[in-house]
C-alpha cells in the first residue's frame, strides 16, 4: 500500500479521531509507521492501554484489500487530506476530516455553498421556508448543504433536487448507511445526478448519538455560510452553529412567530448578531456569491420565457409575489425563483414584503 491508503486505514479506527490520527502520523513521521506501530512504541506515547489494545485487535482484523474492494464495489470514492479533489472549504479547519467518503458527484462548494439546517419537527411555516429558501439558492447554482435528517433538512434536500441544483448531505454513519432509513430514497436521489452523500466514517459505521457534532461540524465547515430556519436552543443545530462561527462562517437565522419554540433558537441568534434572512437575496448579497455565479452564467444569460413573462406582468405597477403568481397561473416557488433570478440580472427590484418592480 502506499502512504495515502495507509492514512485511510489508521483514520478507520473510530477513537483516533482527526486529532490524534495526526499528533500519530507526525510522531512516527509516517502515516504508514503509525499504523504499523509496536504496542510498545504506542504505549510509550501516552494512548491509553484499552485503546491501545483496540487499535491492535483491529488492525489484526483490518483486511486493506476487502475493505477497499468493498469501497470500489459500492461505488464509493475515497478522498484523503491533500488530494486534489479534497474540497477547499474543508482545507484549512483545525479539525478537518483526514478521509471522506463520497458516494455521487461530490461538486464544487468553493464560494458557493449555504447550509440549511433546523428542527427536525418543523412546523408548516419551517417547511415553506426551507423550501423556498433552498430551492431558490439551488436554482440559481448555490449549492445546499444539510445531514439528510427529518424535517428542514430533508425539504431542504428535496427543494435542491426540485429545482434542479445540487445538494450535498453528510451522514453521522458510512456512505452504505443512509440513515435515517425512511429517507434512503431521498438519499438515493441525492447520488442519482443531484450531488452526494458524504462522511469521515469508515464503511459499515452506524450512527452514534456522539457523532453527530463531529458530522454538523463538516455541515458547517464545507459551507460558506449556515442558515438556520427554525430549532430550539439545545438541539443540534446548536453544534453547527457554533461550528460555523469558530470557523469563520456568516449565520443566518429564519425570524418566526415570538410565541412558538420552534422559533426560539432562530430568534435568539437575530438578537445576538445573525443575519436575518427573508429572501434567498439577502444571503446572496451578504456572502457576495451574486458575483461568483456571474462565472457560471446566471447574470448573463438572456432572458427565459418565463421571465418575459413576469417582466410584462410588472410593466404597470410593483406587485407582490403571491398577485404576480396569480396573473401568471406559474406556481408560487417557481415564481419567487424567477423573480430572485431576474433581481440578480438588474431586470427587477424588490422594493419590501415581497413586492417586486420592473427597473
Amino acid at each position: 500500500m502506499n502512504e495515502r491508503k495507509y492514512l485511510i486505514c489508521l483514520y478507520s479506527f473510530l477513537p483516533f479521531g482527526p486529532a490524534r490520527t495526526k499528533l500519530l502520523i507526525s510522531y512516527f513521521g509516517t502515516s504508514e509507521k503509525a499504523w504499523k506501530a509496536s504496542r510498545k512504541d504506542l504505549l510509550e506515547l501516552g494512548l491509553k492501554q484499552s485503546i491501545v489494545d483496540n487499535f491492535i485487535n483491529y488492525r489484526e482484523k483490518f483486511d486493506e484489500e476487502i475493505y477497499f474492494k468493498k469501497a470500489k464495489d459500492l461505488g464509493v470514492k475515497i478522498i484523503a487530506y491533500g488530494d486534489s479533489d479534497y474540497p477547499n472549504n474543508l482545507n484549512d479547519l483545525d479539525n478537518a476530516p483526514l478521509v471522506l467518503y463520497v458516494r455521487g458527484n461530490l461538486p464544487d462548494t468553493t464560494g458557493r455553498a449555504i447550509a440549511i439546517v433546523g428542527s427536525r419537527k418543523m412546523t408548516s411555516y419551517g417547511r415553506e421556508v426551507a423550501h423556498k429558501l433552498s430551492g431558490e439558492l439551488a436554482s440559481l447554482g448555490v449549492v445546499i448543504i444539510s445531514g439528510l435528517a427529518f424535517g428542514i433538512d430533508a425539504v431542504s434536500h428535496a427543494s435542491a433536487i426540485e429545482s434542479g441544483g445540487l445538494t450535498v448531505a453528510v451522514l453521522a454513519s458510512g456512505v452504505d448507511i443512509i440513515t435515517p432509513s425512511s429517507n434512503t430514497q431521498l438519499g438515493k436521489n441525492i447520488i442519482n445526478g443531484h450531488g452526494a452523500l458524504i462522511s469521515e466514517y469508515p464503511l459499515g459505521t452506524q450512527p452514534l448519538k456522539t457523532f453527530f457534532p463531529n458530522r454538523n461540524r463538516i455541515i458547517a465547515g464545507l459551507s460558506n455560510g449556515v442558515l438556520v430556519v427554525e430549532g430550539v436552543q439545545k438541539s443540534g443545530t446548536f453544534h453547527t452553529v457554533n461550528a460555523a462561527a469558530n470557523y469563520g462562517r456568516q449565520v443566518f437565522a429564519v425570524p418566526g412567530p415570538i410565541h412558538s419554540p420552534s422559533s426560539e433558537f432562530p430568534n435568539y441568534l437575530i438578537k445576538n448578531g445573525a443575519k436575518v434572512a427573508t429572501s434567498s437575496s439577502d444571503i446572496l448579497e451578504e456572502l457576495n456569491i451574486t458575483a461568483k455565479l456571474d462565472g457560471i452564467g446566471i447574470t448573463s444569460k438572456p432572458l427565459e420565457k418565463s421571465e418575459k413573462i413576469l417582466l410584462d406582468i410588472l410593466a404597470s405597477e410593483p406587485l407582490h409575489v403571491d398577485e404576480v403568481a396569480r396573473i401568471s397561473t406559474l406556481k408560487v416557488d417557481a415564481v419567487s425563483a424567477t423573480l430572485t433570478v431576474m433581481e440578480l440580472k438588474g431586470i427587477i427590484k424588490n422594493i419590501g414584503n415581497g413586492v417586486y418592480k420592473k427597473i
